[in-house]
């Protein structure tokens, strides 16, 4: 398992907006790079990307939620 954690303090957002699809969802497979979701403080958006590559576990914060430097967002089962 990997763990996702976010980069900075701020407000996490699952959708790039919030009429749009959600970047990735509980079972999709990821890539080292691609975007999970993004981070905002202050108005700027930061987007948070992908450190392992596998299938997404379980999101362990909510969208909306507050996060904060190394928080865990999403929990990664790694390919072998």
């Amino acid at each position: 398992m990997a763990d996702i954690v976010s980069p900075l303090p701020g407000i996490f957002y699952r959708k790039p907006a919030p009429d749009r699809d959600p970047f990735v969802r509980e079972g999709d497979r990821i890539d080292i790079g691609q975007t999970i979701g993004i981070v905002e403080i202050m108005k700027q958006f930061t987007e948070v990307q992908s450190t392992a590559t596998g299938v997404i576990e379980t999101f362990r914060v909510d969208d909306f939620g507050a996060v904060n430097p190394g928080d865990v967002i999403v929990t990664v089962r790694e390919d072998r």
